[in-house]
């Protein structure tokens, strides 16, 4: 059994209208929020054992900040697929994942990220994770599936939701 996280950036600024998007950086409440997702994270042992994380500065910022609050170093690679991305280029981008990979976290925007999200979510997924998922998918918002098989076999409706955590439930 495999396990992919799917977290969205935390918060960014719109202070400076002359950033270009990609250059935005977190905002405060970002910079609050993306701890407390990777304290949840070593709480609840989800730890993975890669990340993908866009080349956004928003998206770089997120993951400097969660993954000071795990346990042990994680291999990040920077993956220009990831920005402004569909879901279908998402799930392509999670298929070139080696098998011998078991806990995946993927970092990116909306969306592309929540629609992904959406399209994974399968028979025996939790109802109130679906529901969650169904209402919104807020700046660093993680959603937890269990895959079963290697991550080239995924496709969309094969995976199952097990938990929907919204940075207000950390709080």
């Amino acid at each position: 059994m495999k396990q992919l996280l799917l977290l969205r950036h935390a918060k960014s600024s719109w202070d400076d209208p002359d950033l270009i998007d990609f250059d935005r950086p977190l905002s405060a409440r970002g910079l609050k929020a993306a701890p407390l997702v990777g304290r949840e994270l070593a709480r609840r042992g989800w730890l993975p054992e890669l990340a993908l994380v866009s080349p956004a500065l928003r998206t770089r910022d997120t993951w400097r900040l969660i993954s000071a609050e795990l346990p042990a170093k994680v291999q990040a690679k920077s993956a220009q697929a990831l920005y402004e991305a569909a879901a279908a280029d998402i799930l392509a981008k999670v298929r070139q994942v080696k098998a011998g990979t078991g806990t995946l976290l993927v970092l990116g925007h909306n969306p592309g990220l929540e629609e992904f999200a959406r399209g994974l979510a399968g028979a025996g997924s939790d109802e109130a994770a679906l529901k969650k998922l169904a209402e919104k998918y807020p700046t660093a918002a993680l959603a937890r599936f269990d895959v079963d098989g290697d991550w080239a076999g995924l496709t969309f409706g094969s995976a199952r939701l097990t938990h929907c955590i919204w940075p207000k439930d950390l709080r």
